[in-house]
């Protein structure tokens, strides 16, 4: 089956996320408290399961795990050259800037899945669990900067980064749940990816980019074009297997994170901008994504 086909089902979960904020009774205030449900009660469990279990061979990862983290680099300062190139006011600025090197987690396992079964998720797992500590601590660094908001008091209380610390920590100290408490962690990581991947259509809008057409525009090329390059040239030319290729060009092809305009809300950013960049990525990467993944396969 052809990346694009694979892809269908778990796009398919956004439209109809998207369908029924729009069309049933559970509108955007009750798809609120399934996203809120979601990033701090059930995909922490995924994180902490997927980190926790994934064989940490850094032997025959290291490669793609350093192209990962090039990639991310890569987005980082892509998305700070805004500053100088479009000069957007300092709130949207700190706010989007998360938009260019974070990546949507849910669909990144799902699709990983898809692509490599157990072995192509717990790759994701390793590199989800090398980045997103790092992309959450730039994300909180540049609103507390911007803010009131101690950058410290925000990462320790970050349920994404305190669930890869935790599966990390155990996992390299040998300590791993007991079968009951695994399945259970397992049980409420599949229940995130269908409703994370719901809540991202549920939340799709775009009326908030008004006046920030230009950084919008600049994060979304950053994040949906030259981060996946940067990994589909430079893969090209190290020791990766077809797997870890594909699997590390899809991650650097992955619209950002959802749980980007929670965190630009709860830290006083600016949330409709950041929404409308979320929502442009989103609907971009179902497009980008088929294709940068057929040219590695």
């Amino acid at each position: 089956m052809s990346s694009a086909l694979l892809l269908v089902p778990d796009f398919s979960l956004i439209l109809i996320g998207w369908l029924l904020v729009r069309y049933s009774p559970f509108d955007r205030a009750f798809w609120g408290g399934v996203e809120r449900l979601v990033y701090f009660v059930l995909f922490p469990a995924l994180l902490l399961q997927s980190t926790n279990t994934a064989v940490l061979d850094f032997s025959s990862t290291s490669a793609m795990l350093g192209l990962a983290l090039l990639v991310m680099a890569t987005g980082m300062a892509g998305g700070y050259a805004v500053k100088w190139v479009l000069r957007p006011d300092a709130l949207s600025f700190a706010s989007g800037l998360q938009t260019a090197f974070r990546f949507n987690s849910y669909i990144g396992l799902a699709l990983a899945s898809r692509l490599g079964g157990s072995e192509g998720l717990a790759l994701m797992a390793v590199i989800v669990g090398c980045t997103v500590p790092l992309c959450n601590v730039a994300a909180v660094w540049a609103l507390a900067r911007h803010g009131q908001t101690a950058l410290w008091k925000e990462l320790a209380r970050n349920p994404l980064i305190l669930a890869t610390a935790g599966g990390l920590a155990t996992n390299l100290l040998g300590l791993h749940a007991p079968e009951v408490l695994g399945m259970t962690l397992n049980r409420l990581g599949s229940a995130s990816t269908a409703l994370g991947l719901m809540t991202v259509g549920a939340g799709l809008q775009m009326s908030g980019a008004t006046g920030t057409a230009g950084p919008v525009a600049w994060w979304t090329g950053v994040k949906l074009l030259a981060m996946p390059c940067v990994a589909w040239l430079v893969g090209r030319h190290l020791p990766l297997t077809a797997l870890q290729y594909q699997i590390v060009v899809l991650y650097a092809s992955l619209p950002t994170a959802s749980s980007a305009y929670i965190l630009a809300v709860r830290m006083g950013g600016n949330g409709p901008m950041v929404a409308a960049t979320i929502s442009l990525m989103t609907v971009a990467a179902i497009v980008t994504t088929p294709l940068w993944l057929a040219l590695v396969s």
